[in-house]
């Protein structure tokens, strides 16, 4: 599941010699003040995104911890020519009720990054987004695991609006200097366990696309039949008069296992063909005795 939050990158220039002491816990040789760029970062907060999802609050501190010590790319482009900056402290930061991690990086003066400094001095590059790894999504409105209930994210419930709550962070990957991210406040590309390809992405890279859209023409049928499984559901409930509203007949048919739906459907037929026989149109002419003119008898 990846996610981009817009985060900014706030210019501050030459580190203090605390925050120098900082760096070289993290430098191979000794930098001297004169040798190292600093800017401050906001990344994640605790506020919904565009994709309905927000980090819990309780998370934060952790996750802040993770981003110690990672670096900073371009792009997403993970390989060491990309490299750029680095994290040296982070803490959380709570400012007009909305928490946030706040971070400060570091770049090596000279050559091509006195480029990048001068861009982050412009205001050019000021949008940056994160690369995480969240353990458990939960849902805003009832609390039980995201995916497994019926509330989807962006629609209202009684006046809810149905969010996912990402917890237990597992690790923090990198940030990244990138030209339009996805949200407003903060960057982050999200994924629960762990940061995965897509499996087109997959496809195009070795060269089986006609693999993925064969696969994907048969998702698209099995999504065409669990929405008739659905609608089968839901049209022998109400038949039926089992005093269950449709949309709670279709909540249940939109999380039930498809092996549950096809054994539901199954009874709920036998017991409307019971409740319902079917008859014939002519009848009464079962085993009467035909009469026949003698007459025409050979």
């Amino acid at each position: 599941m990846e996610i981009n939050k817009a985060a900014e990158a706030v210019s501050s220039g030459a580190p203090t010699a605390v925050q120098l002491e900082a760096i070289n816990h993290l430098a191979k040789a000794q930098l001297t003040a004169e040798q190292v760029y600093v800017f401050s970062l906001r990344l994640c907060d605790n506020q919904v995104d565009r994709d309905f999802e927000r980090f819990d609050e309780g998370a934060l501190p952790g996750l802040a911890r993770l981003f110690l010590g990672k670096t900073g790319i371009v792009d997403h482009k993970w390989s060491s020519d990309k490299q750029v900056a680095r994290i040296f402290e982070t803490q959380v930061v709570k400012e007009k009720g909305v928490s946030f991690i706040k971070a400060w990086a570091y770049i090596r003066r000279g050559g091509a990054n006195d480029e990048i400094i001068a861009d982050i001095e412009a205001g050019i590059k000021k949008e940056v987004s994160v690369g995480c790894a969240m353990g458990r999504a939960v849902c805003s409105v009832c609390g039980s695991e995201y995916g497994t209930c019926a509330h989807q994210k962006g629609e209202s419930y009684d006046g809810q609006v149905c969010c996912s709550i990402l917890q237990e962070p597992m690790d923090a990957f990198e940030f990244s200097f990138v030209a339009v991210p996805a949200q407003r406040e903060a960057g982050v590309l999200k994924s629960l366990g762990g940061k995965q390809p897509k499996l087109k992405e997959l496809a195009d890279e070795f060269g089986a696309q006609a693999e993925y859209r064969a696969l994907y023409q048969q998702a698209e049928l099995g999504k065409r039949y669990c929405k008739e499984l659905e609608d089968s559901i839901v049209r022998l409930g109400l038949a039926l008069e089992l005093g269950v509203e449709a949309p709670v007949l279709r909540s249940i048919a939109k999380t039930a296992p498809t092996e549950d739906l096809l054994k539901l459907k199954a009874a709920l037929e036998e017991r409307l063909a019971e409740s319902m026989p079917v008859t014939t149109q002519l009848s009464g002419g079962r085993g009467k005795e035909e009469a026949v003119e003698s007459g025409f008898l050979i």
